[in-house]
């Protein structure tokens, strides 16, 4: 199945200048409920001008409405692209990735503290997105996840970037490595962001 872009949805992301053209744009993909001011996905979209895949709800999130929306997000963005993923958006990355025609204009992912979405709590909390896609990733992507993540194992999460293909990083003891973490701006996240310029997904074993 691919997701087609809605036109009305693409006009709502700004094009950058051709002087920018060289860099990659960088998309954040907040979770269930969005990302808060301090939180270090909203800090870097000020800090670096990143833009928001805004969806159209964050409490009840729809996994095809959210499909949609990154699609129509990543097709409005200049080439290449880098996804900035938190929680469950790290699950919506990899759904994407596993239906979309289009994941050649991305160059890599950051993927940070994906949830445990087969748990019991988490599956009534947010319906509709177990199982998740395990394909591996056709982009290089690195998963960083926390010892004591409430939604999620550091097991769990390893397992994730195992199947994904993604290089794996445990920040340690971080809670869900959002606002409450303290991280403020987390120029070490910046910076493997950034790394996956240029990198190429890992061979397949």
């Amino acid at each position: 199945m691919a997701f087609e872009a809605h036109p009305s949805s693409v006009r709502s992301y700004k094009k950058v200048s051709k002087r920018d053209a060289q860099a990659p744009s960088v998309l954040i993909l907040p979770g269930w409920l969005g990302s808060g001011l301090g939180h270090w996905q909203t800090r870097w979209e000020a800090r670096h001008g990143y833009q928001r895949v805004e969806q159209h709800d964050w409490q009840r999130p729809l996994r095809g409405d959210w499909t949609a929306r990154l699609e129509d997000a990543v097709l409005a963005a200049p080439a290449p692209v880098l996804l900035a993923a938190h929680s469950l958006g790290c699950i919506l990355t990899a759904w994407w990735a596993a239906h979309t025609r289009h994941a050649d204009r991305v160059a890599g992912a950051l993927l940070v503290a994906p949830p445990d979405i087969e748990r019991a709590d988490n599956r009534q909390k947010i319906p509709g997105w177990a199982p998740p896609a395990r394909q591996r990733l056709p982009f290089a992507a690195t998963v960083v996840a926390s010892s004591d993540d409430p939604f999620g194992s550091l097991e769990t999460a390893s397992c994730l970037a195992a199947d994904w293909g993604a290089s794996f990083y445990s920040l340690g003891a971080c809670g869900h490595i959002n606002a409450d973490s303290g991280l403020e701006d987390w120029d070490e996240g910046h910076a493997l962001l950034l790394g996956l310029r240029g990198s190429q997904p890992p061979a397949a074993a």
